[in-house]
């Protein structure tokens, strides 16, 4: 078979032939190599090389972007959950008509949180606001999702609970309240108490203004104190649970049972609440009142003579201070109670002890004429409880029994 490309040239003559062939070789025509010329061939492109200063620079644009955006983030968090512990609870009011933009820039103001501009994001993301006019507690430097949280809360849906004790005086109600509900300061709450805005049916004939206006009309108990309460509201309500549990005791009814007003079992009352620490004296000591007022003589209550004078006065001082709550230079009740009185100690104004009987050995020392009454009591044990005694030999006996166990002074 002929060659179709010609024949074969000599070796090395630039024909592209093998120069090596064995003896015999027959070429094909795809064995043949030509040389190519430069415009045959493709020149085969490599990509460019970057620049090494190009590189290091956008890595670097990067790496900044990557911390400034860290910093905002970091940042961010700082403002929605401020570092340290949320101190206590302070007052925060909204007002009719308020928008999110204002009480933003009053929590600013008032410390209560870091940034106003960061609270309108955080609340625009969150669902935001619905916010009604009343008071609210909230927490200075708390998260701003608690925040958030509490002026969510409807006042009227807020409570705190507070315990006011037996044997507390207005007073001492105002600073508990104060203490446990800041916003209701104790100033306003005494204020209120004695303006003669809230009257109680169990008070004087002729209702009375001032500080003591309504000592010993306020019944001791524990109170929820919702978000939009004020300090009259509180003073209402107490007044009225007074009323209540006075009816269920029969406190309307006062005259007929022990002959004295409501006011003035009250009055008796509040002595025994301050005078009794076990529950079996009280209606003793409501007796020895009775008896004592019947006598017309003088009460000689203790607790009488610590009402409104300072607390690091003994008795021989107070006795010395001429006041209407001195007992001991004068005859009859107190000018008003002397604390609020709880429902115990009103029933045992109501339903005082009777006197003991000929039989009992407080009686042995007197004449068939004379009539067994307790006229007296002192400490007795380091319980609180009293002794009582229907003589006054009876009753310096016992006194000079508590001196030696060191019960009084």
């Amino acid at each position: 078979m002929s060659d179709p490309f010609g024949p074969l040239q000599g070796k090395g003559h630039g024909t592209g032939q093998r120069t090596d062939e064995p003896e015999g070789w027959v070429a094909d025509p795809w064995d043949r190599i030509e040389a190519a010329t430069a415009d045959d061939l493709v020149e085969q492109r490599r990509f460019p090389r970057p620049n090494k200063w190009v590189v290091r620079s956008v890595l670097g644009a990067v790496f900044v972007l990557v911390v400034i955006m860290a910093s905002v983030g970091w940042w961010y968090l700082r403002q929605v959950n401020p570092s340290g512990e949320a101190t206590t609870a302070v007052n925060f009011t909204v007002l009719e008509g308020d928008t999110l933009d204002a009480v933003a820039q009053r929590l600013e103001a008032e410390g209560v949180i870091t940034s106003g501009r960061v609270f309108r994001w955080y609340v625009g993301r969150n669902g935001g606001i619905d916010f009604v006019p009343g008071y609210y507690q909230v927490m200075p430097r708390d998260h701003m999702g608690d925040i958030m949280g509490v002026l969510n809360t409807p006042p009227a849906q807020t409570f705190a609970n507070v315990t006011f004790p037996e044997g507390y005086t207005v007073g001492q109600v105002a600073s508990r309240l104060a203490e446990k509900v800041p916003r209701l300061d104790a100033a306003t709450f005494l204020q209120q108490a004695g303006s003669g805005v809230v009257v109680s049916d169990f008070g004087p004939v002729t209702p009375s203004t001032g500080p003591t206006a309504l000592e010993g009309l306020l019944f001791p108990d524990t109170y929820q104190i919702s978000g939009d309460d004020s300090a009259t509201r509180v003073i209402d309500r107490m007044v009225s649970l007074m009323e209540r549990v006075g009816r269920q005791e029969g406190l309307d009814k006062s005259e007929e049972k022990v002959g004295y007003s409501p006011y003035e079992v009250l009055v008796i009352a509040s002595m025994i609440e301050r005078e009794a620490k076990v529950p079996e004296d009280r209606a003793k000591i409501a007796r020895v009142i009775y008896n004592r007022l019947r006598r017309d003589m003088l009460l000689q209550i203790d607790a009488t003579l610590r009402y409104g004078q300072p607390d690091d006065l003994s008795i021989a001082e107070l006795v010395q201070i001429d006041s209407p709550y001195n007992t001991y230079t004068r005859k009859g009740l107190p000018a008003t109670p002397i604390a609020n009185p709880g429902r115990a100690s009103i029933r045992a104004a109501l339903n005082p002890a009777p006197n003991p009987p000929l039989s009992d050995p407080i009686c042995k020392d007197l004449k068939k004429s004379q009539r067994c009454e307790y006229i007296y009591y002192v400490i007795a044990d380091k319980e609180g409880g009293h002794v009582f005694a229907a003589t006054l030999e009876q009753h310096e006996a016992n006194v000079e029994a508590a001196r030696a166990a060191g019960l009084i002074g």
